[in-house]
């Protein structure tokens, strides 16, 4: 059967939407590319531009149907994929946003709240603090180009045409999951652990010198020694984001191939 270049156009068109759709996803819940201080037209953009990169990969031997109702399922089936591929980076971001919210609400930084502009959120000063840190650490380390990597090779796990497993889906987000309060209490320990410690010391000062006012010096105390670990562990903190991101990509793409 001869393949018409209008047919073929045609195919092409739907083969690039369907991309879209994926691809998508990444702008809709992962770090960096949803960013609230991203235009959305710019975000458009982007999507357009990086699905017209991916099509050859996308469609290399698969056959895009033209009936219109197999299209609109694989349609709304790429674009549940996209977001996800998506989801297991979109939780790095939420671990680190909770532990920085449990630091905020040790050292006290809680009762005061900005908006966030990575998130477009009320959050306190930490907070903000490790949002635009762990974006910055996406950006200096490669991240974005792990995550672009990583949805080309999510065609190769689950091509275009095809339809993911639920069983893999439930257990992916389950384990996905799992892993927020624990990737989040790491970044979180080093300076929870401090200020317990200070916190202890403290009580036990107040114990031995009842007139001194705890309130006074506790406050400021906890700011410095929170603020001193927290310089010091920055290190650490981008080297368990980065580890993190990347372990989210590679579950991401094992999640979609089943």
């Amino acid at each position: 059967m001869t393949v018409t270049l209008p047919d073929q156009a045609l195919t092409e068109v739907l083969g690039f939407l369907l991309v879209v759709c994926r691809v998508g996803g990444l702008f809709v819940l992962a770090p960096g590319f949803s960013s609230a201080m991203i235009p959305s037209r710019v975000k458009l953009m982007l999507a357009m531009a990086l699905s017209l990169a991916m099509l050859p990969i996308a469609v290399h031997g698969q056959t895009v149907p033209l009936d219109a109702g197999d299209y609109v399922m694989l349609m709304l089936k790429e674009i549940g994929v996209g977001l996800i591929f998506a989801f297991p980076m979109a939780l790095v971001g939420a671990a680190v946003q909770s532990g920085a919210s449990l630091l905020d609400t040790l050292i006290g930084f809680s009762f005061s709240s900005v908006l966030d502009p990575v998130n477009n959120q009320q959050t306190a000063i930490l907070g903000q603090f490790y949002s635009l840190f762990a974006v910055l650490v996406l950006l200096m380390s490669g991240g974005d180009h792990i995550m672009i990597e990583g949805i080309g090779a999510s065609y190769r796990a689950l091509p275009i045409t095809a339809f993911p497993h639920i069983g893999a889906l439930t257990a992916g987000s389950l384990a996905a999951f799992s892993q927020v309060w624990v990737i989040g209490l790491e970044i979180a320990a080093p300076v929870l652990v401090a200020l317990v410690i200070t916190d202890a010391a403290i009580g036990l000062v107040s114990r031995a010198v009842p007139q001194m006012n705890v309130f006074v010096v506790g406050m400021p105390a906890k700011i410095l020694v929170g603020m001193t670990v927290i310089a010091a562990t920055l290190p650490f903190v981008s080297n368990q984001v980065q580890g993190a991101l990347q372990q989210s990509v590679l579950q991401a793409v094992q999640t979609l191939g089943g």
